[in-house]
């Protein structure tokens, strides 16, 4: 059973995959201090609650936050008694390369949702993941990821609101019944759904123009949801795209 650990600045997720289909997906926050017994304690009680306490055989981790590896390293090898492959590693295979400027490092999570969506999907992708930060990957018609765009998340957007200007809440977003705002939660809650709507319009639309081709749109990460739900942003989904990307990578390594 191969054991899919996704580390992203606010969660971290684990997702066991026994060739088919994901037997069970875990979540806990970042915390760069967790050590290694300590995600054995946690992950250990949670598949005994669900029922899935299997054998795993191989682990692969993909992580934005550098201080964490190192005990999820210590966590495969002293619990599973394996070496487990870190996207962006240089012992770690991609597909394909990435085409980028030299000496440029892609975040491990945009190398993962390039292979999930190519292998969902093919090429000329651009993937909107709605993260910590909100990005733009554009994936070639051959799988390469070519680069695209990072954006302040949305609920990072709303928290910079609360922090800088002492008059404004603390909200979560959700789709506004109106444009105009008449109190000051609504007034934020447009400003920042509409927002948004708009960024991503934007954003894909000028790749589109400046690739001169046609693209699909995934969408993908916590809040891609409310934006699918409300308005017409994506031709795809997906909600296991970054986990789906793990075992492709996985497979690949495998088989090389």
């Amino acid at each position: 059973m191969l054991l899919a650990i996704d580390c992203g600045n606010t969660n971290t997720v684990f997702s066991i995959w026994n060739g088919t289909e994901f037997l069970c997906t875990l979540r806990t926050s970042t915390h760069h201090a967790r050590t290694a017994d300590a995600y054995f304690t946690w992950y250990s009680t949670l598949v005994k609650h669900y029922g899935v306490d299997v054998e795993i055989t191989d682990v692969i981790i993909s992580s934005t936050v550098p201080r964490v590896v190192y005990n999820l390293r210590v966590f495969a090898d002293r619990f599973f008694n394996c070496r487990p492959i870190v996207v962006g590693k240089p012992d770690c295979a991609l597909p394909v390369a990435p085409r980028v400027d030299e000496g440029t490092l892609v975040g491990p999570d945009r190398l993962v949702n390039t292979a999930g969506a190519f292998d969902r999907h093919g090429g000329d992708l651009i993937v909107v993941d709605f993260g910590t930060a909100t990005t733009f990957d554009v994936v070639a018609s051959d799988g390469a990821y070519e680069g695209g765009l990072i954006a302040p998340g949305v609920n990072l957007s709303l928290e910079a609101l609360h922090m800088a200007a002492a008059a404004l809440p603390h909200i979560d977003i959700s789709k506004p019944q109106r444009v105009v705002g008449t109190n000051t939660v609504a007034c934020m809650q447009s400003g920042v759904f509409w927002g948004y709507v708009g960024l991503v319009r934007e954003c894909c639309a000028r790749i589109k123009a400046e690739r001169n081709t046609d693209m699909k749109v995934i969408g993908t990460g916590g809040l891609a949801p409310l934006f699918a739900d409300s308005e017409p942003l994506f031709d795809v989904l997906e909600d296991d795209l970054t986990m789906h990307g793990l075992t492709v990578i996985h497979d690949y390594n495998m088989k090389g």
